[in-house]
């Protein structure tokens, strides 16, 4: 019998495996040359961008992926976009830079809130370090869309194939299996890395994404000052009195960070995937051109419809960013009076955070999630109005309870939320009351006896104690109490 020709004294491999371990860095003599595939496919031939097409489809089918995501290919791909460019490391000067601004920060924001100071320490971090402390909130933030996207996109190149090619797949299908979720986890990545160049600090979108650290990054922070006339300290410690309100706001009120996280995944969780759709965009899918597939996620073509309950869920989160943003605006208008460029770094900040970045919109894109607080403007007056009526201590105490917290209707009319909310707390009072009472027995008390010829001895019943002694019948006929005399 004839040996197999893809036996090289080890176990037999299949023809497809084998091809493309070939064709994609399987490092044997027989190999391809990348640049000589590249001008018959008529792809780029500069050797760099070659090598990374290469290393993507390679990770596509050989990677390990953990769970239906390739999790580890999206934070490696974000941290090489992170350093696309120039991604310097942080100096020591800028390390005591960012210290001094926030400890000064910390400073000026003691009369402007009832929250203490923070105990987070902070950072100063690079790009690619803000990648490596966000990367898990990413993840939390996106797996439960990633998931559904990858699992549709593998079931619909599964479904294109040819039968003939079914048929040669043999120990190659887990590699297709991996395929969706590293196409995922590459664009991911991309999203995320083109955001590490555009955000200033930790909370930049709004949500703690490094936990409780405090951090500013420091390239960032010179991009973001450029072109406005203003001197880059004031740009730095404005910036950090921002990072540090939002610290304390994630600190103190500890259900905050799951609440806005919540909302994400009751969003997450009732997604659909239009599967003919992206049938439809799979048969012109070439698996050896990821640019075509990156093109292809980028625009939303595997984006999940929005149901109802996603809509709700998105205003609700909508709301829930403003009302961040808009505490953080107005403390740190507050807190920053006192310095001159304030007002335009506040305006600047404002329209920023309202319409978002380039990488805020691919991400968007990818996901079918807006970390945008569109309303702002509206929270930021409400918490001034709250400010005037009931003071610093006022305001910030409504932070102790999600069931405390102004909605949409607040946002549409700040004068009136303390208002409604005296009729809310009027109409809740009558039920504290009666829980009250139930908690402290009272409904249970016994009634006294009023009329021996009508009461049972020691019988205890609601009707009696509502009628203020008043006789009621006992109809309970069978009663185990004491017969009647």
């Amino acid at each position: 019998m004839s040996s197999n020709p893809s036996d090289h004294g080890d176990s037999p491999q299949d023809p497809l495996s084998e091809m493309l371990a070939r064709l994609f860095g399987g490092g044997q003599a027989g190999g391809l040359d990348p640049q000589e595939l590249a001008k018959a496919a008529g792809l780029p031939s500069d050797p760099n961008a070659m090598a990374m097409i290469f290393q993507q489809v390679q990770a596509m089918f050989s990677a390990p992926a953990d769970g239906p995501v390739n999790w580890q290919l999206a934070k490696d791909n974000a941290r090489r976009v992170a350093a696309t460019g120039a991604d310097p490391s942080v100096t020591p000067q800028q390390q005591r830079e960012v210290d001094e601004a926030l400890h000064v920060a910390q400073m000026w924001l003691d009369p402007a809130t009832d929250f203490p100071s923070a105990s987070a320490l902070g950072k100063a971090w690079s790009r690619a370090e803000w990648v490596e402390a966000t990367m898990d909130s990413w993840r939390r933030l996106t797996e439960p869309v990633a998931v559904s996207i990858s699992q549709a996109l593998s079931n619909a190149i599964a479904t294109q194939m040819p039968e003939e090619m079914k048929s040669m797949m043999g120990g190659a299908s887990s590699m297709l299996a991996n395929m969706g979720g590293a196409m995922f986890g590459i664009q991911l990545g991309q999203a995320v890395g083109a955001l590490s160049k555009e955000v200033v600090s930790s909370t930049d979108v709004g949500l703690p994404l490094a936990g409780g650290t405090m951090a500013l990054l420091p390239a960032n922070v010179a991009g973001f000052g450029e072109g406005l006339d203003v001197p880059e300290t004031e740009v730095r410690l404005y910036l950090a009195v921002r990072e540090a309100a939002h610290a304390r706001l994630f600190a103190h009120a500890p259900w905050l960070a799951g609440h806005l996280f919540g909302i994400i995944e009751s969003y997450a969780r009732g997604i659909h995937i239009d599967m003919s759709k992206i049938e439809e965009v799979a048969r012109d899918i070439d698996p050896s051109n990821p640019e075509s597939i990156q093109e292809a996620l980028a625009g939303g073509v595997f984006q999940p419809e929005r149901t109802p309950a996603q809509a709700a869920a998105l205003e609700r989160l909508e709301t829930a960013l403003a009302l961040v943003e808009g505490w953080v605006d107005e403390v740190t208008a507050a807190a920053t009076a006192n310095l001159p460029s304030a007002a335009a770094l506040r305006e600047m900040i404002r329209r920023r955070r309202a319409s978002g970045g380039p990488a805020e919109h691919t991400f968007a894109s990818l996901v079918g999630l807006e970390l945008r607080p569109r309303r702002l403007r509206d929270a930021s007056v409400l918490w001034a109005q709250l400010r005037e009526e009931r003071g610093v201590d006022g305001r910030d105490a409504i932070w102790q309870h999600p069931d405390l917290m102004p909605t949409s209707k607040d946002l549409d009319d700040p004068e009136g939320f303390s208002k409604r909310r005296e009729l809310l707390d009027a109409s809740d009072s009558d039920v504290d009351a009666a829980l009250r009472r139930l908690l402290e027995g009272g409904f249970d008390k016994e009634t006294p006896e009023t009329d021996a010829d009508s009461h049972d001895a020691g019988a205890t019943t609601d009707a009696a104690e509502n009628s203020e002694g008043e006789d009621t019948p006992n109809r309970d006929e069978d009663n185990d109490g004491p017969e009647k005399q």
